[in-house]
């Protein structure tokens, strides 16, 4: 406990020591414990602990399902405090833990459990919660046992978050009654649902049908916690993932900072709009998100040159979006993305690149991104140019619709935006290196028109860049993420 704060030191010592103090009832000579029951699901508790240790065959890593929560429920539910403590401890000093200092973090993972389920169990009790379970022939009391189960879910609850709060406080000082404020509410949820699953089990466990066919129960409800567990693992590596990559072409390139989220939250307006299920919105978003990743493949001398691009430095440039596309073309769950990734410059009359598709060829999630990637170019404050109003810049892409931009997707975010708006931030600045002006160096395609002062913007009018227009001082960003906009290189 070297590395430990001194006033988590002593908190994790109080918590041992009313956890011991829970147990001794237990110890008396003669005390009416069930220890047949204790020692049963002391075992089932410690088992689902070591298999949440364990690394699933082919899977990411280990699948920490922890605490299987129905079992402890129902040792509150089936025994006295004292039992019911001394049921999660063996579990908890066997559970995996994530970090150091292990065995402090065992210790007091094994004090807490005890103390929250002997409140549990003290709750249940005081509720006259046994006397509803039946057995020895009689029935369980429905609905009046779901009382006493739920007081004690509640009581489980706020135990567990107030020892929670206690031990940050002690290490973080944070404040105990902010810790448990936001930590109540994400609990006391599946906190209840546990109990029931935990009432149930101690129905059955009571019933002439005994312990075998509660275990026949659990068993099923624990397979699909851990494939539950599992699933916010691989949610969470793809989320890692994704924030690895965008953060890899913040670095290289930080002029437009905040942009690749905002395009990823325009793509997810639109497709809700669309009514798309949500496995498609997640693609969309991640979509939106990496749209330019395969900046990463240009030259960082061409992404922050100071001055127009050659035709050849433009040529380059549009080599971005197959780059990207081998950049990802691997991560499997990205699925339709990878075509967005790919397809997000083709303009639907055929003039875009980099392969010139037209209309419906161009796959769906690339026409939205295309979309929400000109609205936020266009929306978002640059050094050479201020941000145009959600209005005006709505008005430009139902102007370009059918040439450039698919007149469905821009209906989609017109709606979308009369509903919900476009918050400041997601208007902030982009650019965040101060001191430093840019002009737009956008590059085009042989088949953009010429302007007065050479290449026109990609949009035409959309980009709305003028060239003489003021400096903009250029500001940090409040978005993490970032990626090119379609006013600037491409």
């Amino acid at each position: 406990m070297s590395g430990t704060p001194a006033a988590a030191r002593v908190c994790v010592l109080a918590a041992v020591l009313g956890a011991i103090w829970c147990t001794l009832p237990a110890y008396v000579p003669d005390a009416p414990v069930p220890w047949g029951t204790a020692a049963l699901l002391a075992a089932l508790g410690l088992a689902c602990e070591a298999a949440g240790r364990r690394s699933p065959p082919g899977g990411p890593g280990p699948v920490a399902a922890g605490a299987f929560l129905p079992i402890l429920l129902a040792a509150a539910f089936l025994l006295p405090p004292s039992a019911a403590a001394l049921v999660a401890v063996g579990g908890s000093l066997a559970g995996r833990v994530e970090q150091p200092p292990y065995a402090v973090r065992r210790i007091w993972r094994a004090a807490q459990l005890a103390l929250t389920c002997a409140a549990a169990s003290w709750t249940y009790a005081a509720l006259g919660g046994p006397a509803t379970l039946g057995g020895g022939g009689a029935a369980p009391d429905f609905p009046r046992a779901l009382l006493p189960a739920c007081a004690a879910a509640a009581a489980f609850s706020l135990v567990l978050t107030a020892l929670d709060g206690l031990v940050l406080a002690a290490a973080e000082r944070r404040p105990v009654h902010r810790s448990v404020y936001e930590l109540l509410p994400l609990a006391l949820g599946p906190h209840l649902v546990h109990a029931l699953a935990g009432l149930m089990t101690a129905a059955l466990w009571r019933s002439p049908y005994g312990p075998l066919s509660a275990l026949l129960v659990l068993l099923p409800m624990y397979l699909s916690c851990r494939v539950f567990a599992r699933y916010h693992r691989e949610q969470a590596a793809h989320r890692a993932t994704i924030r690895a990559l965008v953060h890899a072409v913040d670095i290289k390139d930080t002029y437009t900072r905040g942009h690749s989220e905002r395009v990823g939250r325009a793509s997810v307006l639109i497709a809700r709009e669309l009514g798309m299920d949500d496995r498609r919105v997640e693609g969309l978003r991640f979509a939106g998100i990496l749209h330019d990743i395969g900046k990463l493949g240009v030259p960082t001398r061409v992404l922050r040159k100071d001055g127009p691009l050659t035709p050849e430095e433009r040529r380059i440039m549009e080599l971005h979006p197959e780059y990207g596309h081998e950049i990802v073309r691997g991560i499997g769950f990205l699925d339709e993305a990878r075509d967005a990734i790919l397809h997000h410059h083709e303009r639907l009359d055929g003039s875009g690149y980099p392969y010139g598709l037209s209309g419906s060829r161009i796959p769906e999630f690339a026409r939205v991104v295309a979309v929400a990637d000109a609205f936020d170019a266009m929306t978002s404050t640059r050094s050479y140019r201020r941000a145009r109003p959600v209005p005006a810049a709505l008005a430009e892409l139902k102007r370009c619709a059918g040439s450039q931009f698919d007149p469905r997707m821009v209906g989609a975010l017109d709606r979308a935006l009369g509903r919900h708006g476009w918050s400041e931030a997601d208007t902030a600045v982009t650019a965040d290196e101060p001191g430093e002006l840019y002009v737009s160096r956008e590059p085009q395609g042989p088949r953009e028109p010429q302007g007065p002062h050479g290449p026109r913007e990609p949009y035409g009018a959309v980009a709305g860049a003028r060239r003489d227009a003021p400096p903009v001082p250029r500001a940090r960003s409040a978005a993490p993420l970032s990626g090119p906009s379609r006013d600037r290189r491409r």
